[in-house]
C-alpha cells in the first residue's frame, strides 16, 4: 500500500479513496494502523512547537515536553473510537447503512489524508508562534477535516 498517493487521491475525490479500503478484507489492526499513523505524524508535527518553546523558555526542556505530548495523544485513542461509534449512531439514525468498521475507517483515514496538513500546522506554530496566521491555519485545517470526514463517512453509510 503506497501511502502518500492514496492520501494525495483522497484529497481529490474523498470518497472514492474510502472505497478503496473498504473494498479490502476487514481487518482491526489495518484500520488501527490508520489512527496509530495519524498519530504518530501529529506527534512529529508538534516537535517545532516544542523547539520554539524550549528556547524562548529554558526551564522547560524539549523531552518533557514531547513526552508530555506523546502522552497526551496517546490518550486520545479512546475518544477517536468513541467518536467514530457516536457518528454511527447519528449517521444510523439518519437512515446510514454502514457498519461500525466503516465509521472507524472512515475517520481514521480522514485523519491521515488531513495529517500532512497538520506538519504545516506544527511548522508555522514552531516558526511563528501563536498569532493570526496559525489560528487562520488551524481552522482551514479542522474545515478541512471535517468536510473529508463527512465525505468519507457517507460514502461508509452507503452500506
Amino acid at each position: 500500500m503506497a501511502l502518500i498517493p492514496d492520501i494525495i487521491d483522497s484529497w481529490r475525490a474523498p470518497a472514492k479513496g474510502l472505497r478503496r479500503h473498504l473494498a479490502r478484507p476487514r481487518s482491526e489492526p489495518f484500520a488501527f494502523t490508520f489512527l496509530v499513523t495519524f498519530l504518530l505524524i501529529s506527534f512529529v508535527a508538534q516537535w517545532p512547537s516544542a523547539s520554539r518553546t524550549a528556547y524562548l523558555h529554558p526551564d522547560q526542556p524539549m523531552v518533557q515536553t514531547l513526552v508530555a505530548t506523546g502522552l497526551a495523544l496517546l490518550a486520545t485513542i479512546p475518544l477517536w473510537y468513541g467518536l467514530a461509534a457516536l457518528s454511527r449512531l447519528i449517521a444510523q439514525g439518519l437512515g446510514g447503512k454502514g457498519t461500525w468498521y466503516g465509521a472507524r475507517l472512515a475517520l481514521f483515514w480522514a485523519l491521515v489524508t488531513v495529517s500532512p496538513a497538520m506538519l504545516l500546522q506544527g511548522l508555522t506554530a514552531g516558526f511563528l508562534g501563536q498569532g493570526p496566521q496559525a489560528t487562520a491555519l488551524n481552522i482551514a485545517i479542522g474545515l478541512a477535516f471535517l468536510t473529508l470526514w463527512v465525505f468519507m463517512l457517507r460514502e461508509a453509510e452507503r452500506g
